[in-house]
């Protein structure tokens, strides 16, 4: 019994030719009486149908699992020492204030101070969610420009600007280059 590993539409590699197609047809070979069939065949277009095993698929990099999945940031809510809840209701999260841990302890990372989260509640708030998400964005980033660079001919200019760009960040975050 086989179950279809592809499906139409998808971009494969052909190991025997050794090009890329695009999986035209689905061909299950069926059996009198098994509800499943027998084996799966792929019509590629390319004069033959071929076998799973003939097939690779695309890999495409896993974007919500970033390099520094060994130290997940997040974010932790820690009481407000300097003034009671109903002091600050006007917080968006009263009696709260944000911290990024950035390590596997719930310590070490990024702190702010309290007069500041006092005068600017959201603006702080965004800036904890932007620098939890910052190990994210950069491994998105590093798929941009992994694609680019497999699929330069086939990417609008607009597209390739934009993973120069994201170069350029990832080698300022990386020290590489200057700001």
């Amino acid at each position: 019994m086989a179950k279809a590993q592809f499906h139409k539409n998808q971009r494969v590699y052909v190991r025997t030719v050794g090009t890329w197609a695009v999986i035209e047809k689905v061909m299950p070979q069926w059996a009198k009486g098994l509800e499943e069939p027998l084996r799966i065949f792929y019509d590629v277009g390319l004069g033959r149908e071929f076998g799973a095993e003939e097939l690779i698929t695309e890999t495409v990099q896993n974007s919500t699992q970033p390099e520094t999945a060994g130290e997940p940031w997040r974010l932790v809510r820690a009481r407000n020492k300097w003034k009671p809840a109903e002091e600050c209701s006007h917080h968006p999260y009263p009696g709260t204030h944000p911290q990024v841990v950035t390590g596997d302890a719930d310590w070490g990372g990024w702190r702010v101070p309290g007069a500041e989260y006092d005068l600017y509640p959201e603006k702080i708030e965004h800036q904890a969610r932007m620098i939890v998400s910052t190990p994210k964005m950069a491994a998105l980033l590093r798929a941009l420009i992994e694609h680019v660079k497999m699929e330069a001919e086939n990417v609008p200019d607009e597209v390739a600007s934009m993973a120069r760009e994201a170069g350029t960040i990832l080698r300022y975050i990386d020290q590489d280059a200057p700001q």
